[in-house]
């Protein structure tokens, strides 16, 4: 916002055994020879042979076992990068066990497909939708989430993140809604059972043609271990409940998939046998293309591969129509009521838990996010949709990622890369078509609105990332865990570089769990387990901390700067700093160990000073309370951040390094070294570059402001806020931009083919910390509190009518929106820290 392990073998020479010649006993010998003068010295001869014999060799043994120990054989050593950290596991704590896991197993944890649901395991069972959508008189297969299918509007309208879930799906002719329900009744398997009802609806508008109101719905099961699955006897001749597919697994048992509908009428299958679970729509469209083409029908061709690991069932019927899919664990025990159990997730009971599950959303969600009544209907709507689309976004993935090695490696791979060890990840995603997987820094925002949710699924995910740190207290910060994530990404971005971290924002939330817990905000239990995980993870986020405090430290006491600049380019005009998070925001035009960047300064004042929050309160060791307290009362000093960072001309905060303002992108002849040379858009530096403040102005030098170092009575607060409330600069009707209009830099291209991502437009998550600020200098006494009161006010409510708008227009929360008519711009449906809109509507801001 993972490839193939290589390993090397080692072959030894065997020796070669020799008869030994025979000896015959040397009592026969003296026995029989006894008369003769000689036989002695014959005997001692022999005897002296094998001596020096057996001499020889067990010195070569020796000399063998010395050399060993003194030269132990070399054995391949594995990478540290790839070691993990040796710490016990969070995931393993109790809390996270039993029927905490139980409860969590099954879910909607497939969030690149519309509709999907697996086990919290590796090589899950797993299910999914797909359908035919109709485009200019044309079939498209509809399976995977991707923004090429030009769905109207899609997403969970409603979901609790554990039982529960509404989702609607508007294409051009027609909607299909999807409500996903969790049961645990008496006599099912582990993780218990789940339905799904499909509903679909044509539009009004469609004329009443034959391809336009009929809907061809296509559900799977497959098991991504491979085992085969077995097919109802009756899937040809579907009456009310019959069975679609059946089979045993070890961690469910037996289990069935079982089809409702009144007005369906009749299901067509096919069954294929793959390991590739990520390519099913291409088997499906495939199966069908044969079909249409040999026997003039759209349907599959109710037929098998053998053993088939994938089961594939085709619900066609004349809209509207609606049909429930259960699938029932533990079938094979003695009580396990199939029949009652099947009936209690169908029909009109079926339809009676819906609107139980509805309700209690409805009534959970009024309570966590108190809005007031003066915003009206339509942000209440919005802010289901956030909320619903982010718990609904959740999913689990498992592989192993591709990490990059370190220049000083020794490992022969014969590649520049390695395989991080197996893993699992648990994790909120930011776009569903565009980011199914996990960001670190963008999850820290996602926790401060899924902890106030449910403070255990929240514990739960950050978990899983603080699990995934290696022995030197580093977390990818980008995870493409299996094929299926995988199947998303180009693979110049799949390669995660340990050299480069990503803001630590899960200590964002991690202070607000602190905070809470010492305003006894939380019920007993919840603040034990807090208390527990806090306990367990702290050498975690010891390790973390140190990895920062070490690998991107600067030159100067109490600062830092971000690495992985790209010190070589000619084709950025400014090199972008992908560890920060903020991709292409300016930074200095040169990279250098000279640089200090006031961001990093920033987060890494908020990580010293949680930790130091967590120790008091585990009341831990005086001089791990003193060392995080020295850290922090360092990062907070404010004469020193002064000297470092600020632009007393203009009162704002500036990174520092080694920079020109004079660059630009050029078309230039490059010779290529062959008979043709090549017409690029490189980079020009027209002035050499010296170090001072890099005079950008924008998102990064509000850090300060948003940490709120700043003293209330400091007239360095009163130019921040001139700063952000001045059109000229950061301003806007619809939200804060991220570059100010006068930096050199605004809305400039990076490449030729990079057009600006953070020279501009307005993006919610900074803005959402941006108004936290501004709520805080609000209430503190000082010469700028109203000041600080009407900024607020007015961005807050830009930013909510903004959002709303955009959302009522298109049906979706957007990647970011313009700074010139505040149209929803980059990724759609991109519910992940977009959603934070939903905190500024219940004014539910993080704590510092």
């Amino acid at each position: 916002m993972a490839g193939t392990s290589r390993g090397s073998t080692r072959s030894r020479a065997s020796k070669s055994s020799t008869e030994n010649p025979q000896i015959r006993n040397p009592n026969q010998i003296q026995r029989k020879d006894k008369t003769r003068n000689n036989s002695l010295i014959r005997i001692f001869s022999v005897n002296l042979k094998l001596l020096i014999g057996f001499g020889i060799i067990a010195f070569a043994i020796a000399l063998f076992f010395i050399y060993t120990l003194i030269n132990p054989m070399e054995k391949p050593q594995k990478p540290r990068v790839i070691t993990p950290l040796p710490a016990p596991k969070l995931m393993d704590l109790p809390m996270f066990q039993g029927e905490h896991r139980e409860s969590l197993y099954w879910g909607t944890y497939r969030p690149q497909v519309y509709f999907g649901v697996r086990a919290r395991t590796p090589q899950s069972l797993v299910a999914g939708l797909m359908w035919l959508g109709v485009k200019n008189e044309r079939y498209f297969m509809r399976h995977v989430c991707q923004d090429s299918d030009e769905l109207k509007q899609y997403g969970w309208t409603s979901h609790n993140g554990r039982d529960y879930g509404y989702q609607v799906l508007s294409e051009q002719t027609m909607t299909l809604t999807t409500s996903f329900l969790k049961s645990k009744d008496h006599g099912s398997g582990y993780g218990g059972d789940w339905a799904v009802r499909i509903g679909v609806q044509s539009d009004e508008s469609v004329p009443d043609e034959e391809m336009l109101n009929t809907a061809h719905l296509f559900f799977y099961v497959a098991d991504e271990s491979g085992k085969s699955l077995t097919l109802g006897s009756r899937v040809l001749d579907i009456h009310g409940d019959s069975i679609l597919a059946s089979g045993s697994r070890s961690d469910i048992g037996d289990w069935q998939l079982h089809l409702f509908s009144e007005d369906v009428s009749g299901v067509h299958y096919s069954g294929f046998k793959t390991p590739h679970i990520h390519n099913l729509s291409d088997l499906v469209q495939a199966n069908l293309a044969v079909q249409a083409r040999q026997f003039g029908h759209l349907q599959l061709s109710d037929s098998s591969d053998d053993s088939p690991n994938i089961l594939v069932f085709q619900i066609s019927s004349r809209v509207p129509f609606k049909a429930d899919i259960v699938f029932l664990s533990g079938t094979n025990t003695r009580d396990s009521r199939v029949e009652e159990r099947a009936s209690r997730l169908t029909g009109t009971s079926l339809t009676s838990l819906f609107s139980e599950k509805q309700k209690e959303f409805d009534n959970k969600f009024k309570k966590r996010f108190i809005l007031s009544d003066e915003l009206g209907l339509e942000p209440v709507t919005v802010g289901k949709a956030a909320l619903g689309n982010m718990l609904g976004g959740i999913g689990y993935f498992f592989g192993q990622s591709k990490i990059s090695l370190p220049s000083t490696s020794t490992l022969n791979s014969g590649d520049n890369s390695v395989l991080y060890w197996p893993a699992e990840l648990y994790t909120a995603v930011p776009s569903r078509p565009f980011f199914p997987r996990g960001f670190l820094w963008d999850e820290g925002f996602h926790q401060l609105l899924i902890w106030r949710w449910d403070v255990y699924i929240s514990l739960d995910i950050i978990g899983h990332w603080l699990d995934l740190m290696n022995i030197d207290g580093w977390i990818p910060r980008e995870l493409i865990l299996g094929a299926e994530a995988l199947s998303k990404v180009p693979e110049e971005f799949v390669l995660q570089h340990p050299t480069n971290g990503n803001p630590p924002t899960l200590f964002l939330a991690l202070r607000d769990l602190i905070s809470k817990l010492k305003k006894e905000k939380f019920a007993a239990t919840e603040a034990r387990d807090i208390s527990v995980f806090l306990d367990r993870a702290f050498v975690r986020l010891e390790a973390w901390f140190k990895w920062f405090n070490t690998t991107q430290a600067g030159k100067e006491m109490g600062s830092y700067y971000w690495h992985g600049r790209d010190t070589a380019t000619t084709r950025e005009i400014n090199p972008k700093t992908l560890s920060s998070g903020l991709d292409d925001y300016p930074r200095a035009s040169h990279p250098s160990e000279d640089e200090r960047h006031v961001d990093l300064r920033c987060w890494m004042r908020l990580a010293a000073d949680s930790m130091h929050s967590i120790a008091e309160l585990l009341k831990m060791d005086k001089d791990i309370k003193n060392e995080y307290s020295s850290t922090a009362k360092l990062l907070s000093d404010f004469e020193l951040l002064n000297k470092m960072h600020l632009d007393t001309a203009n009162g704002a905060y500036c990174d520092y390094g080694n920079h020109t303002e004079k660059v630009q992108l050029t078309w230039k002849i490059v010779e290529t070294g062959s008979n043709y040379p090549r017409r690029e858009f490189v980079r020009e530096v027209l002035d050499k570059p010296v170090l001072q403040l890099v005079p950008h102005f924008g998102y990064v030098s509000l850090f300060p402001f948003i940490l709120r170092l700043i003293p209330p009575d400091s007239w360095i607060l009163e130019s921040q806020l001139d700063l952000i409330s001045n059109k000229s600069i950061l301003w806007t009707d619809f939200g804060l931009r991220s570059l100010s209009k006068t930096s050199s830099m605004y809305m400039k291209r990076n490449t030729e083919h990079d057009p600006p991502y953070w020279r501009g437009p307005i993006w919610i998550p900074l803005n959402y910390l941006i108004v936290s600020s501004l709520h805080h200098y609000s209430q503190e006494p000082g010469p700028y509190r109203e000041r600080a009161k009407t900024v607020y006010n007015e961005l807050r409510s830009n930013l909510i009518r903004n959002i709303v708008g955009n959302y009522k227009r298109t049906g979706y929360l957007w990647e970011q929106y313009d700074q010139k008519k505040g149209k929803g711009k980059g990724a759609r449906l991109f519910t992940g820290w977009t959603a934070t809109v939903l905190l500024i509507m219940a004014e539910a801001y993080h704590e510092v």
